[in-house]
């Protein structure tokens, strides 16, 4: 069962503005890029269950952020149909994130009350992902759809909350574009916790990383 309500992961995305992404088969490696993510600040992590038997690797890392690291908030990603949905909500994801628009998964996403961030690309699967409840939409890929996306968008929808991922960097100039266009919070994955990274296990590094990139991002909405 997840132990924030989708009020609050809501809230702790707008007020970081970042969420990791991040997948390893191996559990020890996962909970040290996960350590190194929190001491850097961070208070979100979407793992991407995209492997053979990730919900078991999942499970421990859960167990380890509620035993370890207290305000971690840990969600699921690359989700593509309700059945695994419940399923990780059972192992207590806190928020799920989908490829694409699924309003199977918006169902039981709802009946538990946990968050869901559709992948969307358009400014009707938007609306329609409003329409089920869609607290922040996931733009996705987010390189092919630029910051002059979202920017359009948010004229004509100004309360539209925009998460884009994939073509997400650390660079400042690249997250400045994306915030003055009006993203609620951006997704990282490989930029931020590169195979360079995982391969060196540099997790001070990754530490650091994450901290001057939370920093960037509450210097630009100042």
């Amino acid at each position: 069962m997840a132990q924030f309500s989708r009020i609050e992961v809501a809230r702790v995305m707008q007020e970081s503005g970042m969420v990791p992404l991040f997948y390893h088969p191996d559990v020890e490696l996962g909970k040290k890029v996960l350590k190194a993510c929190y001491d850097g600040g961070a208070r979100l992590m979407e793992f991407t269950a995209r492997g053979d038997f990730a919900f078991e690797v999942f499970s421990e890392l859960n167990k380890y952020a509620i035993k370890e690291l207290p305000g971690m908030i840990m969600g699921v990603g690359s989700i593509t149909d309700a059945a695994a949905a419940s399923m990780f909500m059972q192992m207590g994801a806190n928020f799920i994130v989908t490829p694409s628009l699924r309003e199977d998964i918006a169902t039981v996403c709802n009946r538990r009350k946990v968050l869901w961030s559709p992948g969307c690309g358009s400014l009707t699967e938007i609306n329609r992902a409003e329409e089920l409840g869609c607290e922040i939409v996931k733009l996705f890929p987010g390189a092919l759809y630029g910051p002059g996306f979202v920017k359009g968008i948010k004229g004509p929808q100004p309360w539209t909350s925009v998460m884009p991922t994939g073509g997400v960097s650390t660079d400042e100039e690249n997250l400045k574009a994306w915030f003055d266009a009006g993203v609620t919070c951006v997704g990282m994955g490989s930029k931020l916790i590169s195979k360079e990274i995982l391969a060196k296990k540099d997790f001070g590094g990754l530490e650091n990383t994450v901290r001057e990139t939370l920093a960037k991002i509450k210097k630009m909405r100042n």
